[in-house]
């Protein structure tokens, strides 16, 4: 029997108004935009497979944001561009990313359920912060998927452009053979300026 099944994702914290799950996507990249996602579930969705974006794999991935795209009464996804990342800090850029999303939903939530411990208020709608709540709460979960798979197609139209980064797998990452990249082509126009780009001293 699945995990999942086991352990079923909870629908909601709140269930006395429309509550909406918000989860980012590319924190830890040293390249491209970090991307955020809201979604607002029916009260009695339910899909095997949902789950934490980085349990799942790429094929489960990919299924979940077409039913979630499908079935969710709304749905929004929304980024901070690389030069905001290092205006801002990639915190502060996270949750730019955040209200930006939110900001999309056509369904203006009552009450907001953010992955992690850290989220500045949205004006007018209260929020509860959930640490590993993409484990936990069906929503959110569901934000983590639609970040994750629309970074992920994001960053690979960009792989286009700079095929030498290998961004088509590894979606901006620190891998030694991103790192290795970095070190003979020097950093692009979508690498994080704000970021260590390479070990000092440097150690491929």
């Amino acid at each position: 029997m699945s995990p999942r099944l086991l352990f079923p994702l909870q629908p909601f914290a709140k269930s006395d108004c429309y509550e909406a799950g918000c989860d980012e996507a590319g924190r830890g990249c040293l390249a491209g935009p970090v991307f955020a996602a809201a979604v607002i579930l029916p009260s009695d969705f339910f899909h095997p497979l949902l789950n934490d974006s980085k349990q799942m794999s790429r094929a489960q991935r990919d299924l979940m944001r077409n039913v979630i795209e499908q079935k969710a009464l709304s749905w929004s996804v929304a980024w901070a561009e690389v030069e905001e990342i290092d205006r801002l800090n990639i915190l502060h850029a996270s949750i730019l990313a955040m209200h930006r999303a939110i900001a999309r939903l056509f369904i203006r939530p009552e009450h907001l359920i953010v992955d992690g411990n850290r989220f500045s208020p949205y004006p007018g709608i209260m929020h509860t912060c959930l640490v590993k709540g993409d484990s936990r709460f069906a929503s959110i979960a569901a934000a983590s998927v639609l970040a994750k798979t629309h970074r992920d197609a994001y960053m690979e139209q960009k792989a286009i452009a700079f095929p030498q980064y290998g961004w088509n797998k590894n979606m901006g990452y620190p891998t030694p053979k991103h790192r290795l990249a970095i070190a003979e082509w020097g950093p692009s126009l979508l690498h994080r300026k704000s970021f260590k780009l390479l070990p000092d001293p440097l150690l491929l």
